[in-house]
């Protein structure tokens, strides 16, 4: 069977943006990505679809860390304002860092501990364009902060720059 993928019309994309909020509250990444993927093929550049497909993506980090991650950092490069550039790629480092916390294993502490610092340094950057009145970024930063204080387990290692490497 020759699958072809249906055209969502500029008109309906407020309407699926809606949509995709909805199912990404509900907990259904897969369909909020693939909503979002229909609103990209007819609005390359919508900044809000873009957003919703890359916190969808890092729903996914739990059960398929990779490609998710991977594929949330290139939607990251596609994001216009500045200041959502480096409060979202706070987002997906801290949810990295959760993802290699829940999991354990070995060097899963160094893993988590190295994602937080990054995800934390990302919440900084942030502050410095944020817009008036906006301190999610301080939220989120201090939520990090006191993972990190919660588990003295959590050390700084190697394994992220040599992740990257690998990359």
């Amino acid at each position: 069977m020759d699958l072809k993928l249906k055209s969502l019309s500029k008109e309906a994309i407020p309407a699926a943006l809606d949509k995709a909020r909805q199912y990404r509250l509900l907990n259904e990444p897969v369909e909020t990505e693939s909503i979002c993927l229909d609103i990209l093929e007819a609005e390359p550049d919508n900044q809000q679809a873009l957003i919703i497909m890359l916190l969808a993506l890092t729903d996914q980090f739990e059960t398929e860390l990779n490609p998710a991650f991977n594929n949330a950092k290139e939607l990251l490069n596609r994001v216009c304002d500045g200041y959502c550039k480096s409060y979202y790629s706070g987002i997906i480092f801290e949810r990295r860092a959760k993802t290699h916390l829940s999991r354990g294993g070995p060097g899963s502490d160094a893993l988590a501990y190295d994602w937080f610092r990054q995800a934390m340094e990302a919440y900084e950057e942030a502050l410095k364009s944020r817009p008036a009145g906006n301190e999610e970024a301080i939220l989120r930063y201090n939520t990090c902060a006191r993972i990190l204080m919660k588990h003295p387990e959590l050390k700084p290692g190697h394994a992220v720059t040599e992740e990257h490497m690998l990359e």
